[in-house]
């Protein structure tokens, strides 16, 4: 069974090799940075207000792949889109509704930018990144404990790429953060640095606001070209994607339901309850006047466990089981869940997703991972000392160290 799974995930990689020299390929890097006119897919012409513009801030089309993750039903095909790698310091789903927010920011002569997450928020650190990329200043609101919102925060994961960046720091208890809410806190910081003659422009929590939204209606349109492009006349039954701010799931579901794709979008929630999800679903799309019911493009499940960005033991040996099968690494906050709770939801009613061709959308988040080192050392026990038989030769200077 090892071997075999070894061999599927060699054929993984080859595919995923050559994927990305076609997209290389079709993707000029001079594009990258660049402000340019929007214009939307025919079939999402109609929603309103249309983005004018748009920011080249993603490494686009990411590729699609074969993703032979063990446990699936009998017939059934599992792919996945590495959104994952839609950039190093800028990975993620993020980045997709940056490129239309930071294009909003620079409309509006922005200086600077304030957005509000989680301590390890991989919003926050895409945002950060490309505010700099952009010359603009970041102001993040970041929740923590309690006991650690009165010290330095330290320099783990994204903390790491923010603070190398520049970011400006503000943190705040999770107790406070219950208490206020996002809006006001964002509000309050954004008074503040208008009285020091700054112009603030606020992104919501995970860039998850209707103009955001659009960054997942344009990638429905992405999966669409790359299926075009495909001999084999591969069509997709359904899509799985984490759920975290809402913004992405209203975007690939829109985008399903009045694309070419019409796709079955399932979507794994990480933090809320799947109906406070609907309801904040159904205000981005009214947001847009899509004119459609949330509850009707998109069904929405309960994977968030222990809590958001809380792990199970069970789930982080599944993101290692994962790694060593497939070479695919997800992270633990996210997809991670999304995955453990497809699973699950296979295993519990196999006939439900036997035969089906399925796309997992995999939305990065790695620099979470180095957050749970503790909790994943036990699961790394594949080391030890290298030994050297004596009757091997030995000679001073032989191995040259550079």
């Amino acid at each position: 069974m090892r071997r075999r799974l070894l061999t599927l995930s060699r054929v993984a990689l080859l595919e995923l090799e050559l994927t990305k020299r076609r997209m290389s390929a079709a993707t000029p890097m001079a594009d990258f940075l660049t402000k340019s006119p929007y214009s939307p897919p025919s079939w999402a012409s109609h929603l309103r207000p249309l983005p004018s513009h748009t920011f080249s801030l993603a490494h686009r089309p990411t590729p699609i792949h074969r993703w032979n993750l063990p446990g699936l039903p009998n017939g059934t095909e599992l792919w996945i889109k590495r959104d994952d790698f839609t950039g190093m310091e800028l990975s993620g789903n993020k980045v997709r509704k940056l490129e239309f927010l930071m294009a909003d920011a620079v409309e509006q002569q922005a200086d600077t930018v304030i957005t509000i997450g989680g301590i390890q928020s991989n919003h926050c650190r895409a945002t950060t990144v490309a505010s700099n990329y952009l010359n603009l200043d970041t102001h993040l609101i970041l929740r923590t404990s309690k006991l650690l919102a009165d010290g330095d925060p330290g320099l783990v994961g994204n903390l790491l790429v923010e603070r190398l960046v520049g970011a400006n720091v503000h943190l705040i208890s999770k107790e406070e953060y219950s208490s206020i809410g996002s809006e006001a806190l964002t509000s309050a910081l954004k008074e503040k640095l208008e009285k020091e003659g700054k112009k603030p422009y606020v992104i919501p929590v995970g860039g998850s606001n209707s103009l955001g939204t659009w960054g997942y209606i344009e990638a429905a349109r992405e999966i669409e070209e790359q299926l075009k492009c495909r001999t084999d006349g591969l069509k997709f039954d359904d899509i799985v994607v984490a759920c975290g701010s809402g913004g992405t799931i209203a975007g690939i579901s829109l985008g399903s339901w009045l694309g070419a794709l019409k796709a079955k979008v399932h979507a794994f929630s990480v933090c809320d309850d799947p109906d406070y999800f609907y309801d904040f679903v159904q205000g981005l799309l009214d947001g847009l006047q899509a004119g459609v019911n949330s509850r009707d493009i998109v069904s929405i499940h309960n994977a968030k466990g222990k809590g958001y960005a809380m792990n199970t033991s069970e789930e982080l040996k599944f993101l290692k089981d994962t790694a060593s099968a497939t070479s695919v690494i997800l992270d633990p906050v996210y997809s991670g869940k999304a995955a453990y709770g497809l699973i699950n939801e296979m295993t519990k009613d196999p006939k439900s997703w036997e035969g089906k061709k399925i796309l997992f959308i995999h939305t990065g988040g790695l620099l979470g991972l180095y957050d749970k080192v503790d909790q994943m050392a036990s699961l790394m026990g594949n080391w030890s000392r290298m030994d050297v038989q004596e009757s091997v030769p030995r000679k001073e200077g032989v191995g040259k160290m550079f």
